[in-house]
């Protein structure tokens, strides 16, 4: 039998490699852990790895997994989600792998400055309707430069083209060094095993012949960042099968 949301709840709060730390919680606790996470929960200095919007943390885990010599934090307010990729890591007694509830909206609350070296942006919401909630967008950019490391990392992998389309502007406008561009992954020549880890979501889209995008760059600290001008197409499915929301065609 399932757990249901309150058991996974429980669990999570004796969880020694969960941090729960919503906004609502955050406004009257400091977090302790920033800029000590090499030194008080890894115990070393390896490179720090965030996935943003984790959901069940499968990337996370699987990244743990291939790599030993990194450590990895897996980000999502959902909790009940998170509950998978938090037990199986520890089952697992993987001690590269941490995750941190809470919203990603105050994630630079959590790092300090040149704390983290890379981003993971897996199949997040294009936040179609508003740019500073979509976690490509400049807003969320100035907001990771507060914790990247000089030249960080930032990788995109989605199934939206409104998202993967943005993303590219965004990039090309502010002229941030692109490491790989690809449309199609899947028939990209690159995958390996780390593009090859496919989560929950990710499987849905590929189940529904949607083609998966990546987009790898790096965000140096320097240089004004500025919103690309340009209307992009909205994409024209949601989850689960679901129409798009609005009658709109267009979006910035």
């Amino acid at each position: 039998m399932s757990k249901g949301k309150l058991a996974k709840f429980a669990d999570m709060a004796e969880y020694p490699h969960v941090f729960e730390y919503p906004f609502s919680v955050m406004e009257d606790v400091p977090f302790e852990m920033k800029g000590h996470w090499h030194q008080n929960f890894f115990k070393n200095d390896n490179p720090i790895v965030l996935e943003l919007g984790c959901g069940r943390g499968e990337y996370t885990v699987g990244l743990g997994r291939l790599f030993p010599d990194k450590n990895f934090i897996g980000v999502d307010i959902k909790g009940a989600r998170m509950w998978s990729g938090a037990t199986e890591s520890l089952n697992e007694r993987m001690t590269n792998v941490a995750f941190l509830r809470t919203n990603i909206e105050i994630i630079d609350r959590f790092f300090a400055p040149g704390e983290v070296s890379e981003i993971w942006l897996t199949f997040s919401d294009p936040q179609m309707k508003k740019a500073t909630k979509r976690l490509t967008s400049t807003y969320f950019m100035n907001r990771y430069r507060r914790f990247l490391s000089e030249n960080g990392l930032v990788h995109l992998k989605t199934d939206s083209n409104f998202m993967f389309t943005y993303t590219k502007y965004m990039v090309e406008h502010n002229h941030l060094p692109v490491e790989f561009c690809t449309d199609d992954l899947y028939h990209s020549g690159l995958v390996d095993d780390i593009l090859s880890i496919r989560t929950y979501y990710e499987q849905q889209w590929l189940d529904r012949g949607l083609n998966i995008k990546y987009l790898k760059f790096r965000l140096p600290q320097e240089g004004a960042l500025e919103e690309p001008d340009v209307e992009i197409e909205l994409d024209d499915y949601r989850s689960y099968n679901r129409s798009k929301r609005s009658g709109l065609q267009t979006s910035k």
